[in-house]
């Protein structure tokens, strides 16, 4: 067994028997897939699931043929935009609403699905996942976004937030880092 291994299984617990429920488990790959992002303030991805099989995954990040802010610079930066304002004026799309495009563009319906997301959606994307038909949302990192809050409470979307759990996201975020 690696060290990579032995590590993942103390976290876990330490019995080779157990294993990560599936919230943790999709939500890892969550991150795994953030790992792709181009985005240069914050690395967001997000994994779409039906039954328990994933159907896309999507990250931040330029859309196809456009230069990446990881080789031409960040224009939210260059703007000096705060943070969860005017979200339009940046190259990226969005790691939930890429997750969507994704499963749109190989003809997979997302209705009655749920999408698991290293960061809470803002207020565009949860738009984007209640019209695709996403019935729960489960998210690691918080994004203060009272509107996009409020959108899922009135859509009736389920909103779960798992806060590290169990240390396996800490100990991902040192692997991949």
């Amino acid at each position: 067994m690696t060290s990579g291994t032995s590590e993942l299984r103390s976290v876990l617990g330490g019995n080779p028997k157990d294993r990560p429920g599936w919230d943790l488990y999709f939500l890892s790959i969550a991150l795994v897939v953030a790992s792709r992002s181009t985005c240069l303030r914050r690395r967001v991805g997000a994994v779409v699931v039906r039954q328990g099989h994933i159907l896309s995954t999507g990250y931040n990040g330029a859309p196809r043929g456009v230069p990446h802010c990881d080789e031409v610079g960040c224009l939210r930066q260059q703007r000096a935009i705060p943070s969860g304002e005017r979200h339009e004026l940046c190259r990226g799309a969005h790691a939930e609403t890429n997750a969507i495009v994704q499963a749109a563009a190989t003809g997979t319906r997302t209705e009655g699905a749920e999408v698991y997301c290293t960061h809470e959606p803002c207020g565009l994307c949860t738009k984007v996942l209640i019209n695709a038909g996403i019935v729960r949302i489960v998210y690691a990192e918080p994004y203060e976004d009272p509107v996009a809050r409020e959108l899922r409470r009135q859509a009736g979307v389920e909103v779960c937030h798992k806060e590290n759990p169990g240390g396996l996201w800490t100990f991902l975020e040192e692997v991949l880092s």
